[in-house]
């Protein structure tokens, strides 16, 4: 049976190339990106390069949580069932930014934004008649990232790296917390360091600032495709049938930071998400009384 695979950010970079290597491998393809134009030309490329067909553009802005409702509603009217979820989608903010609902942009778009999104689309993952998956694409930054309490929207000492780190941690911290709430069902959740990889995040499509940066550095870097290897390895590999809450880097499990691990933190960032997405209000009520009590 055909499955679906819903990637965030899949109009350009690792999400492009992770939404190329699943249609070779026979999915049915939502491309869910902020950018409509855009993500119709890769889809354009997409369905070229592989003779696919079954490839679908959908909006789905992760810096508003409204814009994630309506691409969740609308998901709901076209497909039964989701089998796997890539979070992909990142920013890197060179000057603090802030999304619709007045989050930092990197906390808001890297975490926020997917946790609203993973949590919406359960009921999609759990009619799957498989195992389904969720892939959380974090970064060795995290080992570096403290969540900024009381301070996690970076109001009075903004950083780029502090941002960035911050949020690729809780990245991890969400797919923990996750993980132990979804233990009872047959939706399995891990997260994957890509490596450093050859892509324009970081870079000002706007101004170009941060394009030389950019050059200097990508001999050095991994290309797109090949940063997509572990996504693509966690979506679709048999290997990994009911492999939970683990963090890989090049198809292999390997440790996450001690911070981490850190069960308590798992929580606090957990009930932070819950409070700054006001998402228990959208859930099945049933799925609001599973994950509370699975935890």
């Amino acid at each position: 049976m055909e499955k679906t695979a819903v990637i965030t950010g899949a109009n350009t970079g690792m999400g492009f190339e992770t939404a190329k290597q699943l249609a070779v491998k026979g999915f049915n393809i939502i491309m869910a990106v902020r950018d409509e134009k855009r993500g119709g030309e890769a889809m354009r490329q997409i369905k070229a390069s592989t003779g696919a067909s079954r490839v679908r553009v959908m909006r789905c802005d992760l810096s508003s949580l409204t814009d994630i409702h309506t691409f969740v509603r609308q998901l709901e009217q076209i497909i039964p069932c989701v089998d796997v979820l890539v979070n992909n989608a990142g920013v890197v903010a060179l000057k603090r930014e802030v999304t619709e609902d007045g989050f930092e942009s990197m906390i808001g778009v890297n975490h926020l934004g997917h946790f609203a999104l993973t949590l919406q689309l359960l009921p999609l993952l759990e009619c799957s008649t498989d195992e389904a998956r969720i892939v959380n694409v974090s970064s060795g930054a995290h080992k570096y990232g403290r969540i900024h309490f009381p301070d996690p929207h970076l109001t009075r000492r903004y950083g780029t790296w502090r941002g960035y780190a911050q949020s690729k941690l809780a990245n991890i911290l969400f797919t923990y917390a996750l993980a132990a709430r979804l233990e009872q069902t047959d939706i399995r959740v891990n997260a994957l360091h890509p490596g450093g990889v050859s892509t324009m995040l970081g870079v000002d499509r706007s101004t170009g600032f941060g394009s030389r940066i950019h050059q200097v550095i990508q001999p050095m870097l991994r290309t797109a495709a090949e940063g997509a290897e572990t996504a693509v390895y966690l979506s679709a590999s048999r290997e990994v049938h009911g492999v939970h809450g683990k963090y890989f880097i090049d198809s292999f499990e390997e440790e996450t930071a001690l911070r981490a691990r850190d069960k308590e933190l798992q929580e606090k960032m957990w009930e932070w998400s819950m409070e700054q997405t006001n998402i228990e209000r959208l859930l099945e009520k049933e799925w609001v009384e599973k994950l509370e009590r699975e935890k």
